[in-house]
């Protein structure tokens, strides 16, 4: 590549991150990566032949993500999430610590069986609207909205199909999605269990002990939550819809992990799933795709393609070079080393610039090193590690965070910078170190 095709390069990525970071007018993410790749692309940077390569890497993973965010709002629709809601308080029993623990469940499954920005979409208005529902004081409902954030977003190691950039990566370093599971399960849910633990006894004097045993029933209002617009709210509950839907996601979310074995394409079971819950809420209540394609997230599909043309094109223009540098020593020490070096590195990047341009620049980095699989592998996995606990230092690490703070604002429960760095740069830190450890211990057990 030509020098003045890097300055190119170099530059659209700085002025792209300095956007999404900003994000001026709430603009789309998908907007400023979208105006960076067609300058790349006017410029002579990226080729035809780039553009199908990408094409063929990221296309999957993005109709996979947004196939779960369709299921979600299918869920919604027939009252799913209003009803978590209610019987959450309900099941807390008038406890402020039960209930914060099973806002954490919430959280933890709503991600494993949707993915992290979907997770943070439907959960923080049920959050708030819970803390409404019990009249809790502003400073009472920090505990709940703060950790729940954090696990949600945190749960996206555990398997691979819960993050947008750790299915795109997960074909460069030729790792199936059993495979990522069986390595990465236990040792991220060791650092879930950790910052869990360590989220309570932060809060613990915030969390009332206390609550409402029999909180008035209403129905969230649609409103307030960024998924929605407005449709009429029952509070008939059509049980049998409900639990054929659930059946269907949890069916779906299997199917992903048994349709690797079978060399099925992932994306070709998300969108059955999508195919099979449109279909039985037709047959139910005879509503039409509308709703649908109105809430759904199309710019997904922009945004992939665009960031992963600009992070290509970085890779190309040299880099990754300097991180191989870096990275190359420890590499040669141990894996335990490289463990370590990988997961910082991909810490500070994902606080510097965000974990989705970050995890891609780490895996081009770590699979240039010329390492054996297993090493590589490692590094990879170490990668998702940083990326996906370590970048919740700042809210700049992950778009889920910001999305969050976004939300918050709109509902009139403004979080600082500050605020936020106070609880997590005790909490993370911890979480990151023992799930790197973890992640050493069991694949030395593992392989």
């Amino acid at each position: 590549m030509p020098d003045y095709q890097q300055w190119i390069t170099f530059g659209v990525f700085v002025c792209t991150v300095i956007l999404l970071m900003w994000r001026p007018g709430r603009i789309n993410e998908s907007i400023p990566t979208s105006l960076g790749a067609l300058i790349l692309i006017l410029a002579g940077v990226v080729s035809y032949k780039h553009i199908l390569e990408v094409l063929g890497i990221v296309s999957g993973a993005a109709v996979t993500i947004l196939s779960t965010i369709v299921m979600s709002i299918i869920l919604e629709s027939i009252g799913f999430f209003r009803w978590v809601a209610f019987n959450l308080v309900e099941r807390a029993k008038g406890s402020g610590v039960k209930l914060f623990w099973l806002i954490l469940l919430l959280c933890f499954l709503m991600t494993l069986f949707f993915n992290n920005d979907g997770s943070i979409l439907i959960t923080t208005p049920i959050i708030i609207q819970i803390g409404n529902i019990l009249e809790l004081k502003s400073k009472q409902k920090i505990p709940y909205l703060f950790s729940g954030a954090l696990i949600a977003t945190v749960s996206s190691a555990p398997i691979g199909v819960s993050n947008l950039a750790n299915l795109i990566a997960l074909r460069i370093v030729g790792l199936d999605l059993n495979q990522y599971t069986v390595m990465m399960f236990v040792p991220s849910m060791m650092g879930i269990l950790c910052i869990s633990v360590l989220l309570y006894l932060y809060f613990q004097k915030d969390i009332p002990r206390k609550i409402s045993k029999n909180p008035i029933r209403y129905s969230l209002q649609p409103g307030n939550h960024p998924l929605l617009h407005n449709h009429e709210i029952s509070n008939k509950v059509d049980w049998w819809l409900f639990r054929v839907c659930i059946g269907i996601v949890v069916f779906i979310r299997g199917g992903f992990f048994l349709a690797e074995d079978l060399g099925i394409p992932i994306e070709l079971v998300a969108l059955t799933g999508v195919v099979l819950m449109i279909a039985v809420r037709w047959y139910r209540t005879r509503k039409g795709i509308r709703d649908v394609v109105i809430q759904t997230p199309w710019h997904i599909l922009l945004f992939a393609f665009s960031i992963y043309v600009i992070v290509n094109s970085l890779h190309r223009a040299g880099m990754t070079e300097w991180l191989i540098t870096l990275l190359q020593p420890f590499a040669e020490k141990s894996e335990a080393s490289l463990i370590a070096a990988s997961g910082l590195m991909l810490t500070l990047l994902s606080n510097l610039v965000n974990n989705l341009p970050s995890v891609m620049i780490g895996t081009f980095a770590v699979t240039d090193m010329g390492l054996g699989q297993q090493p590589l592998q490692l590094a990879y996995l170490a990668n998702i590690m940083g990326s996906d606990i370590g970048a919740l230092l700042t809210p700049v690490g992950t778009l889920a965070t910001l999305l969050w703070m976004y939300i918050l604002r709109s509902n009139h429960v403004p979080i600082t910078w500050k605020q936020y760095m106070k609880v997590t740069l005790i909490v993370i830190p911890i979480g990151l170190i023992v799930s790197l450890m973890s992640l050493y211990v069991w694949t030395q057990f593992l392989l």
